[in-house]
């Protein structure tokens, strides 16, 4: 064995097989395969020294191999992961990709960009993966693309969440911001109902109106079939105030699609339906 590792070592299979992984890490990063790529890295580097002094053909790329291979095992699991869904109207077309277990990465364009900056938020805190692209008939205002999107996020959630086997089901979440501060609870009900209690201080964030948050909370709660309780505590920036929503949303929707494995394979609910 001590042999091997000298052979191994002389000829660098370490440090090629690292400098492959890590090309490998940055090429799987951006779609949210970071640290599958980094597993796959340490697999790669354990076969390389056990045979990195074999110097005879086909066996100098076996860990290349191998690690390739297990790249597109975790890309093709990542894709199942993944839902994707589509809406379009004469106002709004909108397509929704999300991987409720991912790790924050986030493509939002909505023609909106302070509900960019709020969704980015939600997948960030969520650990959510989530592109969003939408053109909408902003040139009349932005209700029809906030609420829209608000309604195709939802329709993707509940697809992703399915029957909602060993969920922890329910989640909240207290987020401070500076002199803000909100706490948002939900209830994977499987009925949706929206309570939100927020007086801003403006009315528009920028070029954002701000009762345009309702709407989009209102079409998610529609479409996921959730109970949602929103209530900013204080807060004297209305940015400040909008922000901790958000994120304690993204949160609150964290814990409560977390698996329990105590009662894994069970719907909770005494109803054995949601």
């Amino acid at each position: 064995m001590r042999s091997i590792y000298k052979s191994c070592h002389h000829k660098n299979y370490p440090l090629k097989a690292l400098l492959f992984a890590i090309l490998l890490a940055i090429f799987l990063g951006p779609i949210g395969l970071f640290y599958a790529s980094v597993i796959g890295a340490l697999i790669m580097l354990a076969i390389t020294a056990i045979i990195g002094s074999i110097t005879f053909g086909f066996g100098l790329f076996i860990p290349y191999i191998i690690c390739i291979i297990w790249a597109i095992i975790a890309v093709n699991t990542c894709r199942m992961n993944m839902i994707k869904v589509s809406r379009k109207t004469n106002e709004t077309d909108i397509s929704v990709e999300l991987n409720l277990y991912g790790t924050g990465q986030a493509n939002i364009d909505t023609g909106v960009p302070f509900l960019d900056h709020m969704l980015d938020q939600v997948a960030r805190h969520g650990l959510m993966d989530l592109t969003i692209k939408c053109d909408g008939d902003t040139q009349i205002d932005d209700h029809h693309s906030v609420e829209d999107i608000g309604i195709t996020l939802g329709k993707a959630f509940v697809q992703a969440v399915g029957d909602k086997k060993g969920f922890t089901r329910y989640g909240y979440s207290y987020v401070p911001l500076d002199e803000a501060l909100s706490r948002v609870v939900l209830d994977l009900s499987g009925r949706p109902s929206l309570d939100l209690n927020v007086s801003f201080m403006r009315a528009m964030i920028g070029t954002f109106d701000v009762d345009l948050i309702s709407e989009f909370f209102q079409g998610f709660v529609n479409h996921a079939l959730i109970t949602l309780h929103i209530d900013n505590l204080k807060g004297v920036n209305s940015h400040h105030q909008a922000e901790t929503i958000f994120k304690a949303f993204g949160r609150a929707l964290r814990m409560a699609i977390t698996k329990d494995e105590r009662q894994k394979g069970m719907i909770p609910s005494t109803k054995g339906l949601l």
